[in-house]
């Protein structure tokens, strides 16, 4: 639909634009405010992969359609290399998927690293199930208000419906392993 080449706001744009919204009109449909679209849009900052998603949910575009380069379709890929990891995250937080390039998978797996003090953000909410395991550090997990401290070693199982968060309050960095039925990533 777009050219991955593009900065991401440019690219926010040019699928907004394709499909005749106003900016005002995304911003109707997708809970954000007008001036928020706009500074996205002139790559003024960097949207939060919530504010991300709540727009590709208007656009009809999951976070992995929108970063993964083209492949041919007949092509789906066993192994994925590391450089291949399609980056998602954003200030701080890096969130890597790991996608083959097959449209039609149900199942979507990401490697998760939190800097010391970063945080997902405002609480994030989509349809789905979500399972991980902390490989190193601990992380504070918030669902539907409620805290979880998580170490190196525990796994935790949620339904992403229900408002959720992740937050590194620790000094060290966090490496989390996650998978997410269905494919909203």
């Amino acid at each position: 639909m777009s050219d991955v080449s593009l900065a991401p706001g440019k690219r926010l744009s040019q699928i907004r634009q394709q499909l005749g919204l106003s900016q005002r009109r995304a911003a109707e449909l997708s809970g954000l405010t007008h001036s928020a679209i706009s500074t996205i849009e002139q790559d003024k900052v960097s949207p939060a992969i919530s504010t991300l998603q709540k727009l590709l949910t208007v656009y009809g575009l999951s976070l992995s359609a929108f970063f993964a380069e083209p492949e041919k379709p007949d092509e789906t890929r066993i192994v994925i290399d590391h450089e291949d990891l399609i980056e998602i995250g954003s200030q701080g937080v890096s969130m890597k998927l790991i996608h083959n390039g097959d449209p039609n998978r149900t199942l979507a797996m990401m490697i998760e690293t939190y800097e010391p003090g970063t945080t997902t953000g405002e609480r994030i909410k989509h349809q789905g199930e979500e399972i991980g395991t902390l490989l190193e550090g601990e992380v504070l997990l918030q669902v539907n208000g409620q805290n979880y401290h998580l170490l190196a070693g525990q796994s935790y199982a949620i339904n992403t419906g229900i408002p959720h968060s992740f937050s590194n309050t620790s000094a060290r960095i966090c490496r989390i392993i996650s998978a997410h039925t269905p494919t909203t990533f």
